[in-house]
Order: structure tokens, then sequence, then C-alpha cells
């Protein structure tokens, strides 16, 4: 705030908490506060209505840009090499299945008897029925229930959605889902509280901690927010995204990283690139799990996804990242009862990954591609509707995997030289000084000129190359950016492809463009601009 007021402290007593009521009191304390909350949103969902809030953290923003950068014809092809290659049969929604059944039933068994024996407040069987059968019925619920946890009244829809589901799955359960469906949707009974508080629990451990590390088909889509099941988005729908949430959350936050990402931004940009390159990756991974195999071969398919995306990180960090993902996965080895063989499995095949010349060579090749997916997917995210957010260290190129790799001490002296030095664009190179540029350039331009940014309108390049472009103006400024470079450098870049522009001057080169112009002129120094009106 510009009172200097960075918090407002709301007490409140340990145990159970009313969200919207919590909320309420934090408006009521700052009135004028921009209040936020780290809410993850499952596909189809949104924010209650009734909470006093400008928006979510920005992980539904994170995943709107990535999978724009991603050509959802793609996903055939990745299924198959998945599938061949792995052996895995189990599409996402049953790894999601089997990881919060496996929570609901291990870490959290307590909590689950902990509500049957709330629901059980006498001493004597609910409505005659063990209390096995009660607690049986709790973990039907919680492994079916489709989104984090409901906020009751808001969100009964989800309730409604996993009694009738498990209704249909399981019928030897309706008498102990009859009596307790009046208490789950009763706000004021602490069953239906501790039901909602568990629901998100397992949710988090089960599929983000548990799912997103078994099935590995496309793991730049295995984020927090993500919806890995499905393979990238059209430009259609993510105009679509931004008009909602232009009109809806304007200033809701955006990100691309966070504390709790599982790998950083630029990893999946790169990541991004096997896309467009299902015949070499296939060969590649086929040769690499020949030469250093895992026991569990879908999971040595997420080790060397992990290589591309990362790159020749220190072997140290590549090591730890490896043994907390194949922990997580729990499927082979786990927290609670490592297996020494699966694991020194795991690691013989990281130090293998250093060695390979193949893997080596086609990190080399694709990082250019990489570099224009991470560049591309700054500038929208920096001046896409909403409030931009770049966390720690981002501001250069970003090769950190899942916590705490992603909590690294950051070099701020470095970064302090490196934006002092910059006085014209950079090359797009190793040292990250081009996504510097365009980072400072941005936010300077968001901070100056904040009436430029109140709108969106979709725009549209024609030509030959046409859906290699993701342009949109915000009321004054205009995006524009590269997507699936690998195809277009296959049509031989942009040709004849151009975009009608106003009189407008690129904030990242000085060039100016006016009229039907060729995007081979405005992309000709980097792969992105942000073009100002007038």
């Amino acid at each position: 705030r510009e009172d200097g007021v960075a918090g407002v402290r709301v007490d409140h007593p340990d145990g159970l908490v009313d969200p919207l009521a919590y909320l309420r009191r934090l408006r009521a304390c700052a009135p004028d506060a921009w209040l936020l909350v780290e809410k993850i949103l499952e596909p189809g969902e949104t924010l209650p209505s009734s909470w006093p809030v400008a928006g979510t953290t920005g992980y539904d923003a994170l995943a709107e840009v990535t999978n724009v950068l991603i050509d959802p014809a793609a996903e055939r092809a990745q299924d198959t090499i998945y599938r061949e290659l792995t052996g895995d049969e189990r599409s996402f929604d049953e790894h999601v299945e089997a990881g919060k059944r496996l929570v609901a039933t291990t870490i959290l068994r307590a909590e689950v008897l902990r509500m049957a024996r709330l629901a059980d407040v006498d001493g004597v069987d609910l409505a005659g029925i063990v209390l096995d059968g009660i607690a049986d019925a709790l973990t039907q619920l919680l492994v079916a229930f489709p989104v984090y946890r409901s906020y009751l009244p808001e969100g009964a829809d989800w309730l409604s959605h996993a009694l009738r589901q498990v209704r249909g799955l399981r019928p030897d359960l309706a008498p102990a889902l009859a009596a307790l469906a009046p208490r789950l949707r009763d706000p004021a009974d602490e069953l239906c509280v501790r039901f909602q508080q568990t629901s998100g629990a397992v949710m988090a451990k089960g599929v983000e901690d548990t799912a997103y590390y078994r099935y590995n088909r496309f793991v730049a889509l295995n984020e927090v927010g993500g919806a890995p099941g499905r393979i990238g988005r059209s430009v259609d729908e993510f105009h679509a995204a931004q008009l909602d949430r232009s009109r809806n959350a304007p200033t809701s936050m955006t990100t691309l990283a966070t504390h709790d990402t599982k790998r950083g931004e630029d990893v999946r940009a790169r990541l991004a690139v096997l896309a467009e390159l299902p015949d070499e990756w296939a060969g590649l991974v086929e040769q690499l799990m020949r030469a250093a195999p895992v026991p569990n071969r879908a999971f040595g398919y997420l080790l060397w996804q992990t290589f591309v995306g990362a790159g020749f990180i220190a072997p140290g960090r590549m090591h730890a990242y490896a043994e907390k993902a194949m922990r997580e996965a729990a499927d082979g080895t786990g927290w609670r009862d490592p297996d020494a063989a699966f694991e020194a499995a795991v690691h013989a095949a990281v130090d293998g990954g250093y060695d390979h010349a193949g893997l080596r060579a086609f990190v080399e090749r694709i990082t250019p591609y990489g570099w224009t997916n991470a560049l591309s997917q700054k500038a929208v995210q920096l001046t896409m509707p909403g409030v931009p957010d770049v966390y720690q260290g981002t501001e250069l190129w970003d090769d950190s995997l899942v916590d705490p790799d992603n909590r690294r001490p950051v070099d701020w002296a470095a970064r302090r030289e490196q934006l002092a030095a910059l006085t014209d664009p950079p090359a797009v190179d190793t040292t990250g000084t081009a996504k510097l540029w365009i980072v400072s350039r941005a936010l300077r331009l968001r901070r100056d000129r904040p009436e430029l940014f109140d709108g969106y309108s979709p725009m549209w390049a024609d030509g030959p190359a046409a859906e290699h472009v993701v342009a949109f103006d915000r009321g004054g400024a205009i995006t524009v950016a590269t997507r699936l470079p690998v195809g277009l450098g296959r049509i031989g870049s942009w040709g004849e492809t151009t975009l009608d522009l106003p009189a407008c001057t690129d904030e990242f080169t000085g060039r100016t463009h006016s009229g039907t112009t060729p995007v081979a002129d405005v992309l000709a120094d980097l792969p992105v601009a942000l073009l100002v009106h007038g």
C-alpha cells in the first residue's frame, strides 16, 4: 500500500475457520487493500462470487500462457509415444483417482476416521451403519470430489457431483451416503467443515504430490492448477480466457512461477518444444531408456524430460530432484519405505544422462527454440489482463526445479549490474539479458502508462505463418509474440505474414510501424514486440 503498510494481521482462534468470514474481516480492516487468495482453480471452476477479493495469485493464468504455446494437434503423437515407451495405459483421471485414494487411506486416514467418529457423536453407529462403512463412504467422496474444496454454500454443486458419482460406483454405500449428505451440506456442522478442509489436503497430496509424478506424458503441463489430461490450447481459447479475465478479474494476479511450481518457467518453455519434435524425441528417449534403464519406465520418462527442460544443471541439483520426485511418486520407492536398489538405479541413470552425447546434442539443438518460447510467455504474462508477478530470480533464464531448488539464493547484485548496463536490445543468448530487457521494459511501461492496459482486443495475423502469432491490444499497448517456433522454421520463417497496426513504436526495439506490416519486420530483432500507439 502507498502508506507503507505491508499487511494486516487478523487474529483468529485455533481450529476451525470460516474462510469467507476471515476474508470479510480482512477487508474490513483494510478496505483499500489489494486482496488476493492463493486458490488453485480446477478447469471449469471460478472463485466464489461472494469473496471480497481481486482474484487469485495466478496459477490459472500460468496454465493459460503455457498452453497457448503448445499445439493441441500434438496430443495424439505425444500420447502414443508415452504409452508405447512406458506401458502406462492409465489416463490422467485414473492417476488422480489412484493418488487421492492412496493419500486418503494412508497419511490422511486418521482425519477420515476422525470425521467418521464425528458422524457418530452419541457413540452409537450412525443409522445402524458400522464405523468402517462411514469411513469408506467419506473416503469415496474425498476421492470423487472434483475440486480442492467447497466453501458452502458456495460450491454445493461440487458436493452433489461427488455424491452422485459415489452412489453410481458404490450402491452398497447408499445408506451411509444418505445419512451423511445432510450433514455434509450444513456449513454449521463440524463434520461439514472438516470435510471441506480435508478434501483440499487430499487433492494437494494426491494430485500435486503424487499423480503429477506418476502420469508423465508431457510434464510441462504437470503444474499446480494445470490440466495434464489435455495438451495445448488454441489461440482462440487463449483470447476467450483473456476476455473473461479482463471483464471479471482485471486485477487478479498473473504469474509463471511461484514457490510451489513444479518446474521453472523456462524449463516449461523448453519442454514445450517436444510437442513439435515427436519423432526426434521418441528416438532419443528410446535410446536413453536402453542406455540407462530405470525400473519404473514412466518415472524414467519423467527423468529424461527433466534433463531436456532444465539442461545439464549441477549434478547435485538433478540428483536431489530425482530423489524427491521418485519418493513423491511412491511407485517403486517412497518416503516411508525407500527402496535402495530402485533409488540406486535412478541415480545411476542421472549420472548416465550427463555422459550421453545424444541427449547433450538434443538439448543444444532445442535451446534456441526454448528461448523463443520463454520470451514469448514472459511478454504475454507481463502484458495480459491482470497484475503481473515476477518470481524471485526469474528476470534471467530460470532452470529451477521443484522446491527447494526454486528457493535457492538469488544473485541480486549481478542482476542490478546487468540491468544498469542495458542500453540497447541485447542478443538472445545464454546470458539471459534479453529476458531481463523484456521484463524491465514491460514493467516500466505498465508503471508509467497504466492507461495503455485497460482493455483487451484479440488481434490476428494474416498469411502463411498466422498460426505462429499471438497478438492482442490492451487499449494502447499491443503485444506480439511467437508460438510454435520449430514449425515456423520449417515453413521458412514469416514469409508474407502481416499484421494490421496503427502508428506505433516498439518499446523493446524503438522500431516504428504503421498499417499492414510484415510480421518479419515487427519481430526482426526479438521474437516478441510491445507496440505503443502513437
